[in-house]
């Protein structure tokens, strides 16, 4: 049963839900990328805490982290439509939100050009902007396709696949913890051309020292929020298992920020062409 202040919220809600322009929430940082790649910022009246880019979204109202939403915060912004992926969450909050009257669009995260394409057509189709849509899936597409090309021309340059070992760091004293497969930095390293050093488990998984070193690493990638968190590059090379790395001899690491390099939005086709580069450049 509701409570008496998510009722009303909801009323509110209902109250605006058949307005001319929708109120949206975007909730994962590739939505709201794509909100404003569509022009339809002026739209939004609310994002999560992931929504980092572009620097405006950061100045609009908070609905907390994608994955712990609450009912009455989102609808205290009487939206019409909450735009997410599907690592939205929790479930019952959805469910509230559904019962409220509230548009629920999701996108499924499968970290391919295709989950792209997709979040691209959901959001504009919910927003009325289908041929904006579509102009903005014809641009990148043709990025995609001139981003495939410089990854083969590169690979054909210098064939060997670099061995990239990704670490998901949140502090300097925590373990090492490493992407394998099924993760968004697992299809990164592959559509950049390199190999994913670890195998063998998907998700994310604490390595012991031994696993670190038997990884070898010609390539460290982390985002520049995790190497803040383990005190910068000089710490992280001073973590056992990766001072004897390959890597570690020649310094050979990249950190993007995490939106920029996992969040499969607008800006992966730049993305993958940057890991690339850097990976078989080695800085």
């Amino acid at each position: 049963m509701m409570s008496r202040s998510l009722f009303l919220a909801a009323l509110l809600m209902a109250c605006t839900a058949h307005a001319q322009v929708p109120r949206v929430v975007a909730v994962g940082g590739a939505i709201t990328e794509i909100v404003y790649a569509l022009g339809a910022e002026g739209r939004l009246v609310g994002v999560d805490t992931t929504s980092l880019f572009p620097p405006e979204a950061q100045k609009l109202p908070k609905v907390g982290y994608q994955r712990q939403l609450a009912a009455e915060g989102l609808l205290s912004l009487r939206p019409t439509v909450v735009l997410a992926t599907s690592e939205a969450g929790p479930p019952t909050v959805i469910s509230q939100l559904k019962g409220a009257g509230v548009r629920f669009e999701t996108v499924s995260a499968d970290h391919s050009f295709e989950e792209v394409r997709n979040k691209v057509r959901v959001v504009a189709n919910a927003l009325g902007l289908s041929a904006r849509g579509a102009e903005l899936d014809s641009s990148l597409t043709r990025d995609w396709q001139s981003t495939q090309a410089y990854v083969a021309a590169e690979e054909r340059r210098a064939p060997k696949k670099p061995r990239v070992l990704f670490l998901l760091l949140h502090s300097a004293s925590g373990g090492l913890m490493a992407s394998g497969q099924g993760t968004a930095a697992d299809a990164m390293i592959r559509y950049a051309g390199g190999v994913n050093a670890v195998s063998g488990y998907t998700g994310y998984k604490t390595l012991a020292d031994e696993a670190l070193i038997a990884a070898a690493p010609d390539f460290v990638l982390l985002t520049q929020q995790g190497l803040d968190a383990v005190g910068g590059v000089d710490k992280l090379w001073q973590r056992p298992g990766l001072a004897l790395s390959p890597a570690a001899k020649q310094r050979r690491y990249a950190a993007p920020d995490a939106l920029y390099l996992l969040g499969f939005g607008p800006r992966l086709p730049q993305a993958v062409r940057e890991v690339a580069t850097h990976i078989r450049s080695g800085t």
